[in-house]
């Protein structure tokens, strides 16, 4: 592994690995648009971005804020993957602008196609930057990451081209597959990470015992709902739909209970990573009740995974590998703890209280922005700073 000096500048740090900027970015990124979405919902502002704020917010909570975490945490493991030097310095830099770029379009007059380029260009570079070390090293475990990114800059286009024609429905479609290709991801990344942070956090060094059926049946679950969503096949309630949701529900139960650990909450950076993975069962169990003719919202099961699921699992994945990553202790303060907290809260009031009163929902906005402005400021020197052991990275 490379050294670097301890004395090497914060601007160097910060495109020393992906996960810098774009944990950095992406989770300040994000505290600005839910904080923005709030004050629409309120009538304080009334921005005009192409296509409109709804069309704006399914986007950008997607491909500008949960899109930039995957890709920081994806250019950062593929180095310990592959064993291979990571995205950095220059290139890092320029992949970095794009995003930026996408985020500040929605707001400048340019010609659509051009606002189309900046946005559907991020994903297929960051998989080239991905595959490249993964088939020199012919690491085939880990050939499925690639395609899903790939499919996730699919869901994308399908997003941008319904946008383009004035198409909701397109634009609908390409979100909600989009949103459950990121929940495949959780349950690839998940089932690899969780456990092993688990038994490391609690001092059990003893290895996993394999179950490859539940990890197969997991996948194979989670990749066919972003198809089914993708082809419109969730627009009206479908039994066979219910049978595939439940189903998966019931797989990520069973994973839950192999996980899970009474020492586990006694640990932040745990306990906010089983929780999180948790909210892909009433996401899942919320939408089989749908497709059976139940009368619930569909829109409860996307939030719960949305805010749930993938806020709460972002904040907490990101917690954990910066800390790893910069060679600091995992442990983190109390004001952590209760950026974890607040995400969990702003999930349970999105779903459970907003059927009820029109304020729950200003209220989940301001807990999940408390959370991630917890994150940002505990996090800022963290990311830009360089390691505390003086390696690279």
């Amino acid at each position: 592994m490379l050294v670097q000096p301890i004395s090497a500048r914060p601007r160097q740090a910060l495109w020393a690995l992906g996960f810098r900027p774009f944990f950095l970015a992406g989770s300040a990124f994000a505290l600005v648009a839910l904080l923005l979405w709030g004050a629409v919902l309120t009538g304080i502002v009334q921005p005009t971005p192409a296509g409109g704020m709804l069309a704006w917010h399914r986007h950008e909570m997607l491909f500008g804020f949960a899109v930039a975490i995957v890709a920081g945490f994806l250019l950062t493991a593929v180095q310990t993957w592959s064993g291979m030097p990571g995205l950095s310095g220059r290139p890092l830099q320029g992949l970095f602008l794009l995003w930026l770029l996408g985020r500040v379009s929605w707001f400048v007059p340019l010609p659509s196609w051009l606002l189309i380029t900046l946005h559907g260009a991020f994903l297929p570079l960051v998989a080239l930057a991905l595959a490249r070390p993964i088939v020199i090293r012919r690491l085939r475990n880990n050939y499925p990451i690639v395609v899903l990114v790939m499919l996730l800059a699919g869901c994308q286009w399908l997003t941008l081209m319904g946008w383009l024609n004035q198409d909701e429905r397109w634009q609908r479609h390409g979100v909600l597959a989009g949103l459950w290709l990121v929940a495949a991801m959780m349950s690839v990344i998940g089932g690899r990470v969780i456990p092993f942070f688990t038994r490391r956090g609690l001092g059990n060094m003893a290895p996993a015992i394999p179950r490859p059926w539940l990890d197969r049946a997991c996948l194979l679950g989670s990749i066919a709902l972003p198809a089914t969503y993708a082809l419109g096949l969730n627009d009206a309630p479908q039994p066979l739909m219910a049978v595939l949701f439940a189903g998966l529900g019931a797989l990520h139960v069973v994973r839950l209970a192999l996980w899970h650990d009474r020492g586990i909450w006694r640990v932040p950076l745990l306990w906010s990573l089983h929780v999180a993975y948790a909210w892909l069962v009433p996401a899942c169990l919320g939408l089989a009740l749908w497709h059976a003719g139940v009368k619930v919202s569909p829109s409860l099961a996307v939030h719960a995974l949305s805010v749930g699921g993938m806020t709460s699992l972002i904040v907490a994945m990101m917690a954990r590998v910066s800390l790893g990553h910069t060679g600091r202790a995992l442990e983190v303060p109390r004001s952590v703890g209760w950026a974890f907290a607040c995400i969990q809260l702003a999930a349970l009031v999105r779903v459970a209280f907003v059927p009820f009163t029109a304020q729950a929902l200003g209220l989940s906005v301001l807990l999940a922005a408390t959370g991630l402005g917890l994150f940002v400021w505990h996090y800022w020197a963290i990311l830009t700073q360089p390691r505390v052991d003086g390696m690279a990275g």
